[in-house]
């Protein structure tokens, strides 16, 4: 299956139906008097939020729904059909944006939630209802109103917990595989996730949580460089970010410097996701030489100024990665007990979230406005068939069992 994570859509609400100009007619009933019926409504269209689906690649190919038009309303006081409502499914995660104004119509975060985006017309009136002791015979009708045209984009940010951070090779992927059953590639070669990868944590029986595994970022990420640009936007559901650091890096890099670059990149793309909640990992300490462990780890943590939580793990050993899922599963019941207890800071923090996903559409938005500028300027130059907004690749979402 592809990976489609935004979608432009038309919707395309039914047309009310009219109202009808009858004069009752029978036999042996003389000035039988109006009996035109009205309309029925247009159909709406709503969006229905399903956990079956992962991807929004059918309406990357079939980009203009509309839903039925009311019937107009016929003679013997018969009201005409309501036009049938269109449902379309969505993955849970989708978020819906008015194309038009820019203003979020609504996010689509429990399975079976259903929104109205465009509201079918209203049925026209027939000569019936204006009946009255001096207007015995009228002939007035009215017409149904045309249904609502909306321009939509939908936007797929994963539903996850934990979000990871890295660069390329830190061995987010191999991390994910050691505290799940997600399966993405891993090597003992240089190369990049793709595309994201979820998995479910299961640390005890009916305690569970969901991480999220986005491309690795490099210099430059924020403005277009590389792949990672385009799935920051789905870290910004997550209530904790881990940002994993090779302690041993195979380019002889510095650790410190990475993990520097990963927050200028973080900062340039969100001030405001830059401020989430982020636990250091140091990973592949099994790569470091015991003796030098415990200091490397020290001037690592010391040279970030580093004051929160900080863990070492040997991913592709699975070495200490059970006392990190503990933590993040006590962090993110004790968070949801917060929430629970205290709706200003639930409110607070799906403000926060509105605000990161609000901070990465213009982001994103601004680098295609700039890359369209240059094709444009270029065209007829080169043969450009850079396309660095292509989101069709394959997506696998497992679950431990």
């Amino acid at each position: 299956m592809k990976f489609v994570d935004e979608a432009p859509i038309s919707v395309q609400a039914g047309k009310g139906g009219n109202g009808c100009l009858s004069f009752r007619r029978e036999k042996f009933v003389e000035r039988g008097g109006p009996d035109g019926g009205d309309g029925g409504d247009g159909g709406s269209v709503y969006l229905e939020a399903d956990d079956a689906l992962n991807t929004l690649v059918d309406y990357r190919y079939q980009p203009r729904y509309a839903a039925e038009s009311g019937q107009a309303g016929r003679g013997r006081n018969c009201t005409g059909a309501k036009g049938e409502d269109l449902v379309l499914k969505v993955p849970v995660g989708t978020t819906v944006i008015d194309a038009d104004t820019g203003e979020s119509v609504g996010d689509m975060t429990e399975a079976g939630e259903r929104l109205l985006v465009a509201q079918g017309g209203f049925h026209g009136l027939g000569n019936t209802r204006f009946k009255s002791s001096t207007n015995r015979a009228p002939r007035q009708t009215t017409h149904g109103t045309e249904g609502d045209l909306r321009n939509l984009k939908l936007e797929l940010k994963v539903l996850a917990d934990v979000g990871m951070l890295g660069l390329p090779n830190a061995g987010k992927s191999t991390f994910i595989r050691a505290v799940s059953a997600a399966k993405p590639k891993v090597a003992n070669y240089p190369f990049t996730t793709l595309v994201p990868n979820l998995g479910v944590v299961q640390v005890q029986r009916h305690r569970s949580f969901v991480v999220a595994d986005i491309p690795g970022l490099i210099e430059g990420a924020a403005e277009g460089a590389g792949l990672g640009i385009r799935f920051l936007k789905h870290l910004t559901r997550c209530r904790v970010l881990l940002h994993l650091v090779d302690l041993a890096p195979f380019d002889g890099s510095d650790p410190v410097e990475n993990a520097r670059a990963i927050e200028r990149e973080l900062a340039t793309f969100s001030d405001t996701l830059a401020g989430r909640e982020r636990w250091l990992v140091l990973n592949k300490t099994d790569l470091v030489p015991a003796a030098e462990l415990e200091e490397r780890c020290r001037s690592v943590v010391d040279a970030l100024d580093w004051k929160g939580p900080v863990f070492r793990v040997a991913a592709i050993r699975g070495e200490g990665t059970d006392v990190l899922s503990g933590r993040l599963m006590d962090y993110l019941e004790e968070r949801q007990q917060r929430e629970a207890r205290d709706p200003e800071l639930a409110e607070a923090e799906l403000e926060a979230q509105r605000q990161m996903q609000r901070e990465a559409r213009e982001r994103i938005e601004g680098l295609r406005e700039s890359h369209r500028a240059k094709r444009k300027a270029a065209k007829g130059l080169v043969d450009d068939d850079e396309d660095w907004d292509d989101d069709d690749h394959d997506v696998d979402i497992e679950y431990r069992s």
